[in-house]
């Protein structure tokens, strides 16, 4: 049997046993390291140096700004803005929680997190108007997985620093597929109500509310154009916005809007610390990924793909299908950490820009967060909604076609992720 062979054994073994994902990879890892008479130290030098590049602290602190917002008013201001501009309309409050999704997504960069902020406020209130608790719940998980797709995105800064390549190039060539899943996601939510004949309650569109909601949420609006206006104009680097970010909720939700309390506050702190935990996975698997190079895996990936298809576009949608697969049971930092060593290699030899792969990449990883059995934003959502996360899986399908679609349209259409991040930074040379 070949040490190659071996190592995926160990590692499949490990994770069906139920092992968690960050114990697995790090046992796996010293196995192939023991098989080719290297080292274990090599592990722990991984482990530390894996864990010291300075744009990690990005991750903690956006996700705390993101808690800081949503406790301390910003979320329910912005669901107001998004009510008034949608009007009621058949499925409107579904379309406000997609567009309040949308714009939380600009604050947050976590998908779990955004369903929770934004699910919280319209998922009772979708329940109240009439709408099936399925149906609510899949809205806000399907639109809360925006928040990985709209900078900032945690995701995005974790490819990023595996496949070293800028994260502000990476956050604007995800605005282009983020706001467009955001339209075909309303447009599902629309045809779905109407057939269902779900929401029309309260006024119709005008400007006054939707100005009044504009100024009453100023402070919200202006978070997004701060954080992304200084990283895109060279004010500040992503971590330094991230806690320009931090500083600003706080300020806004302690002297402007006066919501944010201490037990508030606390709370924000235990949920930062219990999100952040999933960095863990980051030291062992980085270490795996130096290994699977010393067993030239990378090389054996990139040819066995070019044996199933040599045209890029059924080899990027073999890799597509692969990592959704992968998402039902993985969780979407590890499958980047992983897997951007393995595929990355052969798709740029085949021509394929890494920022468009690192997109279609971030997007499959959506998909995995409304995918059981792990589904993140599922179990958010069930919770919300009180309901089994089975029946959230089936009120989703509907959901997940637009995300598959925009890969689609990605891999024929790769300009609309380059075009933004052209034309500002320049081409690539």
């Amino acid at each position: 049997m070949s040490a190659s062979l071996i190592v995926v054994l160990c590692f499949v073994g490990f994770t069906l046993l139920g092992m968690p994902l960050f114990a697995a990879v790090g046992l796996t890892t010293a196995v192939a390291l023991v098989l080719i008479d290297i080292p274990v130290t090599l592990l722990a030098q991984n482990a530390f140096t894996a864990l010291q590049p300075f744009p990690l602290l990005t991750i903690p602190l956006f996700i705390l700004a993101g808690r800081l917002m949503e406790t301390g008013g910003m979320a329910s201001r912005m669901i107001a803005i998004a009510q008034s501009l949608v009007g009621a309309y058949r499925g409107s409050m579904s379309m406000v929680t997609i567009f309040g999704c949308a714009l939380f997504a600009a604050l947050s960069g976590s998908g779990p997190a955004t369903t929770a902020a934004i699910g919280s406020v319209t998922i009772p209130e979708m329940v109240r108007q009439g709408y099936r608790p399925r149906f609510a719940a899949a809205v806000a998980a399907s639109a809360g997985a925006l928040g990985s797709m709209i900078p900032p995105s945690n995701l995005m800064i974790i490819y990023c620093l595996v496949a070293e390549e800028s994260i502000p190039r990476m956050f604007l060539a995800g605005f282009v597929p983020g706001v467009s899943v955001a339209l075909m996601l309303m447009v599902t939510a629309y045809v779905i109500s109407v057939r269902r004949g779900y929401g029309s309650t309260g006024d119709r569109f005008s400007f006054r509310p939707l100005l009044q909601a504009l100024w009453r949420g100023k402070w919200a609006v202006f978070a997004p154009i701060l954080i992304l206006g200084g990283i895109y104009g060279g004010v500040f680097t992503p971590t330094e916005a991230a806690s320009v970010a931090v500083f600003y909720a706080l300020f806004i939700g302690v002297f402007v809007y006066r919501e944010l309390t201490w037990d508030r506050f606390a709370e924000a702190l235990k949920f930062t610390a219990l999100m952040s935990g999933i960095l863990i996975i980051i030291a062992p698997s980085l270490a795996f990924g130096q290994v699977l190079a010393f067993y030239d895996m990378p090389q054996a990936v990139q040819a066995f793909l070019d044996t199933v298809a040599a045209n890029p576009f059924w080899v990027m949608v073999i890799v597509g299908l692969i990592l959704i697969a992968v998402g039902t049971f993985m969780e979407s930092l590890a499958q980047i950490i992983l897997f951007t060593p393995i595929f990355l290699p052969g798709l740029v030899a085949m021509g394929v820009d890494p920022i468009v792969f690192g997109i279609f990449m971030v997007m499959s990883c959506e998909i995995g967060f409304l995918t059981p059995p792990l589904g993140g934003n599922l179990n958010v959502a069930a919770r919300l909604t009180n309901i089994s996360i089975e029946q959230v899986s089936i009120g989703v399908l509907p959901f997940i076609l637009p995300y598959m679609v925009m890969m689609l349209v990605m891999i024929v259409f790769p300009e609309i992720i380059t075009f933004l991040p052209d034309l500002v930074y320049g081409p690539r040379l």
